[in-house]
């Protein structure tokens, strides 16, 4: 590790990243934020899935102030974040073959849909076949994810693919294998991980680029406003009436 305090490190290495995405992602930052306009328009529904700490950036974009009022989460219980118990189960569940064709007979997605799949790594059973039914579907499927790890791991998939195999668009995060930015002689294993950082800003980014590709096209984007805000409820109220077939986490 170079000369600096590692608070200040990781700010680099983030920011760092931040710029390589910025530059490096910005067609397909397009590409996918229209792909979600598109599905607005067309009357289609917005979900979003991420297992572990990828889910993080999934739930940062769902019922989100500021957020588009359409994007649903898709939860596979057991997998969403690090509540069960024990915490590792959720990563044990990620490698299980045939639980994403369980949870999507069972889900609201249908032809039509666009589905957000984030796995970092995406060479779990779990997002490659998330991918691979939903597209069979007819859903719409863009992926969040570090392609480096197609070239420097192996799949845990049987077809040996990984998720952004599968997708109509990738995003790519540019996160190291092993998702740890900073390195001390004095630690045995390299620490502070950065992906949560850059992938909800991923995130953030489609949905920005969805919101004003509505508003070209004259769609008055179904945003949502703060709760804390004067005339925010009233404001949520009326897009959540209006657009209450499309939005399933109030059911």
């Amino acid at each position: 590790m170079s000369d600096g305090t590692p608070a200040d490190l990781f700010f680099d290495a983030a920011i760092n990243l931040l710029h390589r995405v910025r530059a490096e992602e910005a067609g397909a930052i397009t590409a996918a934020g229209t792909l979600l306009a598109d599905t607005v328009a067309a009357g289609g529904r917005l979900f979003a899935f991420g297992a572990g700490h990828s889910s993080l950036a999934a739930q940062d974009v769902v019922y989100r102030a500021g957020g588009l009022a359409l994007m649903n989460l898709l939860a596979v219980p057991g997998v969403v974040g690090v509540d069960v118990t024990p915490a590792t189960l959720g990563s044990a569940l990620e490698r299980v073959d045939g639980l994403a064709s369980a949870v999507l007979d069972s889900s609201p997605l249908r032809a039509g849909d666009a589905l957000v799949i984030i796995s970092l790594s995406g060479r779990n059973a779990l997002p490659v076949e998330m991918a691979v039914n939903a597209r069979a579907l007819g859903v719409r499927v863009i992926g969040v994810t570090s392609v480096a790890y197609a070239t420097e791991t192996t799949s845990r998939h049987s077809s040996g693919t990984f998720l952004k195999d599968h997708c109509d668009l990738v995003l790519d995060s540019k996160i190291a294998v092993g998702d740890a930015e900073l390195t001390l002689d004095t630690i045995p294993a390299p620490f502070a991980p950065a992906s949560t950082v850059v992938t909800t800003a991923l995130m953030q980014a489609v949905m920005a680029t969805a919101a004003a590709a509505l508003a070209d096209r004259g769609i008055e984007p179904p945003l949502l406003r703060s709760g804390n805000v004067d005339g925010g409820h009233e404001w949520n109220g009326r897009v959540m009436r209006e657009y209450g077939d499309r939005i399933f986490y109030r059911r």
